[in-house]
């Protein structure tokens, strides 16, 4: 039996199941003993956090650490442990569903959000809140390092907790239920490089102890009880893949330029500081996009100049003169604040958010702004603006930008020179992508965020399943929107990146390079197959195949005309 799921770490596996069942929790509701539901949930609240600590002792990586740090951060948010605790109080309720409904209803804000990064953040939610209910009810989570023979885990879902325990000898690879590929399991699948497959829907009811099951992590294919033949082809490709995994090896180091001399810059997209280990380990030749939200939205307060600008320096210090574009204040739509309320709006991502949000709120901009001056002073500093619409706005932005310059400089005579730190602007409004040559005269650089621009330009939602057909990035307008960018930004002597998912699809690379994209910035993972690619093309060839793609009428027209060139 085949099973289609979503490939989340790459790599051939084939070996026994071990299937993880889902242990029930009975939940009560109401209770008469308020003081003795509070001090439950304060023991579970302990009880919690030092596992997390011992599992967080097994992270082999600061990015790992980090994402138990940011569990740990869940179970003492102060909001949470009020908000709970007023619950039991006044409603008079039980700690455990009082714990359930408020994480619950919290990961609900994160599953609603449209960027994938964050909306598998939920995941990471409700593996707290399972600690916690777990207990209170006094249930152990199965011991996954006593694992001592090579099996492929079998689950509804595995937990980051879980993912670190995995013994690499043992555990050959994991199928589950449910996840996408930007959640934490899956990136730590991916560092720890072990094959998995998320999403399958069906796998736990098709399965069971005992079984053979063989996985494609690239393809985000399952065999379960595969035929001799099956088995055959998948050895091959098992045999396949470790060379190609040698082959990527030697890559690092490598220039990332097409077998005609043109070189491109591939850098990484992050989301937070521990996010550099897999940066660095993938060769990336720069950070594209350092989201920095994260700084506001992990916090319970609005993070300080110096908060901001140590965060700032340990990235820019780790890269070492490698350009990091840090993106400012992208809040609001999806991305929601704990300590600042937005207002109401019938379609919030077309309203007060991102640089609108900053243009109205010039102190919170301008102390964001201050930090990354700061930190120039330690590395190469680039400055994106986003959700920009028209010249106007970029250029109040930056006016902004240049105040904030002054007072820094005034105070920390060692920051760059201002013409030393590049300010430019994330292309994704149609708006904005029609006037890319206008906004060139006046920005350093354009980077072009494919997810938002290509909804806006086919009015489809991404995430809505009725209508994801639409969503096309190879579609001849999109290429023609693209290709206005960058010609508009080359135009003027300025160079055009992109920072969105498009950037590291090997399907739009070699129309990248062929339309004259100048950076590709993507998941740290995809930098050294994607210099893979880029070093067997041509130029030339890929000039004239862009040329010719960007002249078609459909997606459909664009694939076949790359199935048949490449």
């Amino acid at each position: 039996m085949k099973i289609k799921g979503i490939g989340a770490s790459n790599g051939i596996a084939i070996a026994e199941v071990f299937k993880i069942e889902e242990l029930p929790v009975e939940i009560t509701t109401s209770t008469d003993d308020v003081e003795k539901e509070i001090k439950s949930y304060e023991n579970a609240r302990n009880v919690v956090l030092e596992k997390l600590n011992k599992t967080k002792e097994l992270a082999t990586n600061d990015e790992h650490k980090a994402i138990f740090d940011a569990h740990m951060g869940f179970v003492l948010d102060p909001v949470a442990i009020e908000t709970i605790n007023n619950k039991i109080k006044d409603e008079k309720i039980s700690a455990e569903y009082a714990i359930k409904t408020f994480y619950n209803e919290f990961a609900a804000i994160f599953e609603n959000m449209d960027d994938e990064y964050m909306r598998e953040r939920a995941a990471d939610i409700k593996d707290v809140l399972k600690k916690l209910l777990y207990v209170i009810n006094g249930i152990e989570e199965p011991d996954l390092l006593s694992i001592d023979k090579e099996v492929i885990i079998v689950a509804e879902d595995l937990s980051p907790s879980q993912t670190v325990q995995l013994n690499k000898k043992y555990v050959k690879g994991f199928v589950t239920n449910i996840g996408g590929p930007t959640s934490h399991t899956a990136i730590m699948a991916r560092s720890l490089g072990i094959p998995s497959v998320v999403g399958t829907n069906t796998i736990m009811n098709n399965v069971k102890n005992g079984d053979t099951v063989a996985l494609n992590g690239a393809k985000g294919e399952v065999i379960v009880n595969p035929n001799d033949e099956e088995l055959n082809q998948y050895k091959v490709l098992q045999g396949e893949y470790e060379d190609y995994l040698r082959r990527i090896k030697e890559l690092k180091g490598k220039e990332s330029k097409t077998n005609d001399g043109h070189h491109v810059e591939l850098a990484a997209n992050i989301g937070t500081p521990k996010d550099l280990d897999a940066v660095l380990d993938n060769d990336s030749e720069a950070v594209g996009l350092f989201r920095s939200e994260f700084l506001y939205m992990d916090n319970d307060h609005w993070p300080t100049e110096e908060e901001q600008f140590a965060a700032y320096k340990e990235v820019v210090e780790r890269m070492n003169g490698k350009r990091v574009v840090i993106r400012t204040l992208d809040i609001g739509g999806d991305k929601t604040l704990k300590y600042f309320k937005f207002p109401e709006e019938m379609n919030p991502f077309l309203g007060y958010r991102a640089i609108r949000f900053c243009l109205q709120n010039p102190d919170i901009f301008k102390t964001q702004l201050r930090a990354l001056v700061r930190a120039s002073e330690f590395g190469k500093v680039a400055i994106m603006f986003p959700m920009i619409t028209n010249v106007k706005e970029f250029l109040e932005a930056k006016a902004v930008f240049n105040e904030a310059y002054d007072e820094v400089k005034a105070k920390y005579p060692n920051v760059k020179d201002k013409d030393q730190i590049e300010v430019g602007l994330m292309m994704e409004t149609p708006a904005a992508a029609i006037l890319s040559d206008k906004f060139a005269e006046h920005a350093d650089f354009v980077s072009i965020g494919t997810n938002d621009l290509i909804q806006y330009s086919m009015a489809a939602d991404r995430m809505n399943e009725n209508i994801s057909y639409l969503y096309q990035p190879l579609n001849p307008s999109i290429l023609r929107l693209v290709k206005h960018v960058i010609d508009g930004a080359h135009k003027h002597g300025k160079w055009a990146g992109m920072c969105g998912e498009m950037a590291g699809d090997k399907r739009a690379v070699p129309l990248l390079v062929g339309l004259g994209l100048d950076e590709f910035s993507m998941s740290a993972s995809n930098v050294l197959p994607t210099r893979e690619l880029v070093n067997k093309l041509s130029y030339s060839e890929m000039k004239e195949l862009a040329n010719k793609a960007v002249e078609l009428s459909t997606e459909a027209e664009v694939l076949e005309l790359l199935n048949k060139s490449m």
